[in-house]
């Protein structure tokens, strides 16, 4: 028997798997709207080229504690049986071809009487890794415990949700990001093949734009006050208390051959984590997140940037500009851009 190709996905640290067949297309969370009467375990309806899309949470959908969305999470597009819904994601990994012979079915765990699985249809073992397979049947048909008890007793109170109220926590800059690629899917192509893509941030410094690997992205914040933080050098702006967490902010524009921004106003700050080591890099602006497909990533020209082309892993067109790559791993190890000397 053939391998079939499973659609890899993350949510919470966890990979789960879909027939790669169901999966008409993908894209970046956008603005939802709420109706009234929705299911608890969707969030929102999206206007997809004219198709009325609602969108699932899988924590919810799983019976867990819904997490604070972010702008880097992934809208998977499934069709089962004219039946096509939304699936709120993480991150979209990769599609992987498995044999079903792989797969195991049934995972004991040592009760007397076996639960039956309602969602899982499997777990695959890749390359190290577990990957649970999701059974597109129940996730789409199966109601959810609410709704049993909602059937039963007519007295649970439905969930609200609207964008304003499961998004508090995004800034506004963000929540346009989220309007402006609700506005875009009304002609977004159908059918996109995101096989080997890379998904980038995009941001702005200096009026030009950059993207780095979403991978290394944690968030994005406005900045509020900053700390200074004495004898340092010039791109150590200060420190910034995140929700509790003190996270020290750098200016990377000297890097890039690029003037600095003395008065830090106007600024926000692109929370990073590269190997345990997380920094906040300030920028003008926060454009949106992309795939680029790995052919259009180009040389960066001798020309541009001068000095800071050493910190880019190449060029792409964005919105009919010129964009440099940045190579954080680069930017941070060999950017000098942190004091060890203790003072």
């Amino acid at each position: 028997m053939l391998p079939t190709p499973y659609l890899v996905f993350s949510l919470h640290g966890s990979l789960y798997g879909l027939e790669a067949n169901l999966i008409q297309e993908i894209f970046y969370l956008p603005e939802l709207t709420t109706a009234v009467e929705m299911p608890p375990d969707f969030i929102g309806l999206i206007n997809l080229r004219g198709k009325v899309l609602p969108v699932m949470d899988l924590d919810r959908r799983f019976g867990r504690q819904p997490q604070d969305y972010q702008l880097s999470d992934s809208i998977i597009v499934l069709e089962w049986q004219e039946v096509m819904i939304g699936i709120l994601v993480n991150q979209v990994d990769e599609v992987k071809n498995l044999d079903r012979a792989s797969i195991e079915v049934a995972v004991p765990y040592g009760r007397e009487a076996e639960t039956t699985s309602r969602f899982t249809a499997g777990i695959a073992k890749v390359d190290g890794e577990i990957i649970t397979i999701l059974n597109q049947k129940n996730l789409v048909r199966y109601p959810s415990v609410n709704e049993v008890l909602t059937s039963l007793e007519g007295a649970v109170e439905p969930t609200s949700h609207s964008t304003s109220e499961f998004c508090p926590h995004l800034t506004a800059a963000e929540k346009a990001i989220l309007r402006e690629r609700a506005a875009n899917l009304l002609q977004l192509p159908q059918n996109q093949d995101f096989t080997g893509l890379i998904p980038l941030a995009v941001v702005g410094l200096n009026g030009e734009y950059f993207g780095l690997d979403l991978k290394f992205v944690r968030e994005f914040t406005d900045i509020r006050k900053i700390t200074p933080v004495p004898c340092c050098p010039d791109h150590i702006i200060g420190n910034m208390n995140l929700r509790g967490e003190i996270v020290t902010l750098i200016d990377v524009r000297s890097l890039l051959n690029l003037a600095g921004n003395p008065s830090h106003s106007g600024m926000k700050a692109m929370i990073v984590d590269i190997d345990g080591l997380i920094a906040g890099i300030t920028v003008d602006e926060v454009f949106d997140v992309s795939y680029l497909q790995p052919g259009e990533l180009k040389a960066v020209p001798t020309t541009l940037y001068s000095e800071g082309s050493n910190f880019l892993k190449g060029t792409a067109f964005y919105r009919e500009k010129m964009m440099g790559i940045l190579d954080m791993s680069k930017v941070l190890d060999q950017g000098n851009l942190f004091v060890e000397e203790e003072l």
